[in-house]
């Protein structure tokens, strides 16, 4: 009999591993990032004539509109954005890719939730970093609000995060006074219109019809898989969900760069940025009008 329940508590030892190796998925994400401050900034701009700004905001239109995929097992993910085939002599990837060199953005995030670790490859003005730390913890507060997404009850959860100087999605154009209007106009440099904040609201609904503690972006640590989340400026929704597909995907870290903590990365953005400024400060610098 002894034995009997030992290779039956085996037999579930082997299903139960094999079910998680089995349980998979993959979420497909439309993020959108307000480009509000760069239409006031070019409206600002008398040399900008109207066909020229609709030029650009149809650009900045790709830039700031996105498309992810983010592959999930119950302990970690992939998430990375969607390769679009482009147009003959269309630049939107061209600008999409230069942004993301000179932001310090794009890359492949791998969050492993069962160590809290997460990993990123990132390419920065020319030179690939391997971006290796703790996953940022949110203080999640859960509310009692629910609405439904692609079919799935999602409940609401919120939360204060605290905004890197290096995050520039999160920048916003500074308010105009008449006190600092003359010193803003004689700017050369055109970060100087720019400022960032302390900290910023983030709101997420999950949805506990998938139980695992996976999102988008850097995203995790509620009760089910994060369906939408806004965090200042930018909007992150879920457009399509497919469960336990036949063809699974290889949830691996990535590889390839030179090993640094996030803090490590963002003094090099830092020091970049302030290079850049100092550039732009200059006689002949980066001018954008007002």
């Amino acid at each position: 009999m002894k034995k009997i329940i030992a290779l039956a508590v085996f037999a579930f030892g082997i299903s139960n591993v094999q079910a998680q190796k089995d349980f998979q998925g993959m979420a497909v994400y439309e993020s959108k990032t307000s480009n509000a401050d760069m239409k006031t900034m070019m409206g600002r701009n008398k040399e900008i004539t109207p066909e020229m700004q609709k030029m650009i905001e149809d650009r900045m239109k790709g830039m700031f509109e996105k498309t992810f995929i983010l592959n999930f097992d119950r302990s970690a993910s992939i998430y990375k954005e969607e390769e679009k085939l482009e147009a003959p002599g269309s630049q939107t990837g061209m600008n999409s890719r230069m942004m993301n060199s000179f932001t310090g953005g794009g890359g492949t995030l791998y969050k492993n939730v069962k160590e809290k670790t997460f990993t990123v490859d990132k390419e920065f003005m020319g030179k690939e970093f391997l971006v290796k730390d703790s996953l940022p913890q949110l203080e999640w507060k859960m509310e009692s609000e629910t609405k439904q997404i692609g079919g799935y009850t999602c409940y609401k959860a919120t939360a204060i995060k605290p905004v890197s100087k290096t995050s520039f999605k999160d920048f916003r154009l500074k308010e105009e006074n008449k006190d600092d209007k003359k010193e803003a106009e004689k700017s050369t440099n055109f970060m100087d219109a720019f400022e960032a904040p302390k900290e910023i609201q983030v709101t997420a609904w999950y949805t506990p019809e998938i139980p695992i503690n996976q999102g988008p972006d850097n995203y995790w640590g509620l009760p089910g898989l994060i369906l939408e989340v806004s965090d200042g400026k930018t909007v992150i929704l879920c457009s399509k969900i497919v469960m336990n597909t036949k063809d699974k995907k290889e949830i691996k870290e990535p590889k390839t760069g030179k090993v640094v903590t996030q803090k490590e990365f963002d003094e090099v953005m830092l020091k970049k940025m302030e290079e850049l400024q100092q550039m732009g400060n200059r006689p002949g610098g980066f001018r954008m009008g007002r």
